[in-house]
């Protein structure tokens, strides 16, 4: 078979190398001048600056994984077996709240999918409805109707922009150009009918009862689409009672597992988020170019796409589109076992989500604890082997309303009792973040991973675009890494016995990104009261040490910079990311270890926190304006506002006692700091002063 895919390390890997070579002998001078002015005059400001330096020095040496070996890959589809020869793919999207993911949306997500590039009787699309609301069936009804036009125009035509409200909006004006006369009347009737399907499902869903989610209710799934010439399309509703747990999209994920199981059985499953439509309809082609290699398809558990957005700013105050994360960690991640599941826009192997490890001896798979290991199904477990064992289904015998009723039981809330679901088979219930756990835990079975930024974004989701949203996201995250790091899955004990060294810091990092809490909290008071009263803490501007400090900011700050402008970023964007870096990393990381232990001792329960994906005008103006909209967080602003206050308080009071005491070059250290956070702090204080009260 011809090369499905390339991978290329990145060329400037060498000096990255030397770099972190440099940085850390220059650590290694800061704490031995730290540590030996410690020794013979110990104060408390020393001792905390020294504190907060070692965990910014720790976080430092686990970030370096990321760019010890960072790799770029390239595919080509064109390779490809004929698509009567490609394996099925499940695609599964979960929805909860109409209320904070309006349906209209949903339903763009499901019509996007629906018109994959990819053979329609190998495609099958599940919507998961966890709220089992009447207007989420009723759009996927409306939906359903509406692809039956929209699927066949897509492909007859060559469309690349499969989601209606991308196509039928200014974004995709290119897609019109150079077209027939008979396209644009097909065009327009398809844009009335869309239309409709929005009137309609917006008429239905302004009555309550359409709207209200039931949480006290038996399983419903309804085959919406079995069409030829069109992907299966599978309602889920899954028994959800007060009484039992129902593990939330870990949950929901594991359900629909079960049920494609039944129904369609795809060897591979990807998983969407409800606001991230398919932007490029051949993202499960270039998947396969890695799970049907012959050189990494034994252990490839998952390939992840990066996740982007659609409704960006220019200016992206908040740093929305995680460009480090996409960019920078997840690369390097790639070029040592592979990336972390994000949880959208990843496509895995179904084999890999039920065995313990890619070595594992499958005749021990189905022994006489499969149902121990899968439940009582053993309809179930026949679908399991024929996906692991490559045998010949023995399903499409058997009569649907049978495969239908033993769906509904696989979706019931008692299903999973006594089994191992969610701790060895399927997504992990270790913790809210079920997809990050996952990954982390495939990792540590010996599955591998991989990573493809292609030019055109695959899917394109909706970012928080105020302070409130985005910071309220950072904490659940944060709180649920803290979690992993203190639980029996820690990487720091359970990770590092069963993974390389280098990949395990990666996810040490990640459990640990909540003590830059603590250090930013030291360096934003600290060194700041001790300029009020005249107290250096860096060597004098004249000393030679004082040029380890100088080094180790321009060497951390200047590499940043390196990697913005390479990623066709401005000095703009590494100016905002800085202070969005700061911002995160300080809410994060005061919040979320409150809310970490909260849950940790009983003291409130766990809880999803779901992100409210309806946009408000205001918000969006501001948003695109660049300026910060701090409207229902002020609890969230406290250690904001604190830190701001003491920091103008202590800049301008230290400048009028140094323009009198004329110690400057004691001081020049502390000035410097102060001048950089007043200057990185000012839009925030602009936004605190500008920001109108709405009750919060």
């Amino acid at each position: 078979m011809a090369t499905l895919h390339t991978q290329t390390l990145h060329p400037w890997l060498p000096l990255t190398r030397l770099h972190i070579l440099f940085h850390l002998l220059s650590l290694f001078a800061l704490f031995y001048y730290r540590v030996n002015l410690l020794l013979h005059q110990p104060t408390l400001p020393w001792l905390l600056i020294t504190l907060a330096e070692a965990i910014f020095a720790q976080l430092w040496l686990y970030n370096q994984a990321f760019r010890w070996r960072p790799v770029t890959r390239a595919v080509a589809t064109e390779n490809l077996p004929t698509e009567a020869n490609l394996p099925g793919v499940d695609i599964f999207v979960c929805t909860l709240d109409p209320q904070k993911e309006p349906t209209v949306q949903v339903m763009d997500t499901v019509i996007s999918a629906m018109a994959m590039d990819y053979p329609a009787e190998k495609l099958a699309v599940y919507l998961s409805d966890d709220g089992g609301c009447p207007v989420t069936l009723f759009g996927m009804r409306e939906a359903v109707e509406f692809a039956k036009e929209w699927v066949p125009f897509c492909r007859k035509h060559g469309v690349k922009l499969r989601c209606p409200k991308v196509f039928f909006s200014p974004m995709g004006e290119d897609e019109h150009l150079l077209r027939s006369d008979g396209f644009r009347a097909e065009q327009e009737r398809l844009k009335a009918k869309y239309r409709d399907m929005q009137k309609n499902i917006e008429i239905f869903g302004r009555d309550p009862k359409n709207s209200s989610l039931v949480l006290d209710r038996p399983t419903r799934i309804e085959i919406l689409n079995e069409q030829s010439e069109m992907p299966l399309v599978v309602y889920v509703s899954r028994e959800r009672r007060p009484t039992i747990p129902h593990r939330y999209k870990g949950g929901a994920l594991n359900t629909l597992l079960r049920v494609s199981g039944l129904l369609s059985n795809g060897p591979y499953v990807l998983v969407v988020d409800c606001d991230m439509y398919c932007n490029d309809p051949s993202s499960a082609k270039q998947a396969m170019c890695f799970f049907l290699d012959l050189e990494t398809s034994k252990d490839i558990a998952f390939v992840q796409f990066p996740q982007m957005f659609h409704n960006l700013s220019k200016k992206d105050i908040y740093d929305s589109q995680s460009r480090r994360a996409f960019t920078t960690m997840w690369q390097g991640m790639d070029g040592l076992r592979g990336p972390g599941l994000a949880g959208s826009g990843c496509y895995l192997s179904r084999s890999a989500l039920h065995l313990q490890s890619p070595n594992q001896n499958q005749n021990d798979v189905f022994d006489h604890n499969a149902p121990k290991e899968f439940g009582k199904s053993t309809m179930y477990i026949e679908s399991l082997k024929a996906i692991i064992y490559g045998n010949q289904s023995t399903q499409k015998q058997i009569p649907r309303d049978v495969i239908l009723e033993e769906a509904q039981a696989v979706a019931s809330c008692s299903y999973e009792k006594d089994t191992n679901w969610g701790e060895e088979v399927g997504f992990s219930y270790a913790i809210l973040l079920e997809s990050t756990v996952t990954g982390y835990l495939l990792h540590c079975r010996g599955w591998r991973s991989t990573y493809l930024y292609p030019k055109r974004p695959c899917f394109l989701g909706c970012a928080p675009i105020d302070f409130k949203e985005g910071m309220l996201q950072m904490v659940k995250w944060g709180s649920e890494l803290f979690l992993l790091g203190v639980s029996k899955y820690s990487p720091f004990t359970y990770g590092i016995s069963r993974m390389p060294i280098m990949h395990c810091f990666t996810f040490c990092y990640f459990t640990s990104t909540t003590q830059y809490g603590v250090a930013l909290m030291i360096y934003g008071l600290i060194p700041q009261l001790c300029f009020f009263k005249g107290i250096p803490l860096f060597p004098m501007v004249t000393e030679p040490w004082f040029g380890v400090f100088a080094i180790l900011f321009i060497s951390s700050h200047g590499r940043h910079l390196i990697e913005i402008l390479y990623g066709g970023g401005s000095l703009r964007s590494w100016w905002d990311e800085q202070r969005s870096w700061i911002i995160k990393s300080l809410v994060g990381g005061i919040f979320a270890p409150i809310v970490a232990i909260k849950k940790l001792f009983g003291l409130n329960k766990a809880k999803f926190t779901l992100s409210n994906k309806v946009i408000d005008e205001e918000s969006f103006k501001k948003y695109e304006q660049g300026k910060f909209n701090f409207q229902g967080a002020a609890l969230l602003m406290v250690p904001l506002v604190m830190l701001l206050t003491v920091n103008i308080v202590c800049f301008f009071g230290g400048l009028w006692r140094l323009l009198f005491v004329k110690d400057f070059e004691n001081m020049f250290g502390q000035f410097f700091l102060l001048s950089y956070l007043v200057a990185l702090g000012y839009p925030i204080f602009e936004g605190i002063i500008t920001m109108k009260s709405k009750g919060g």
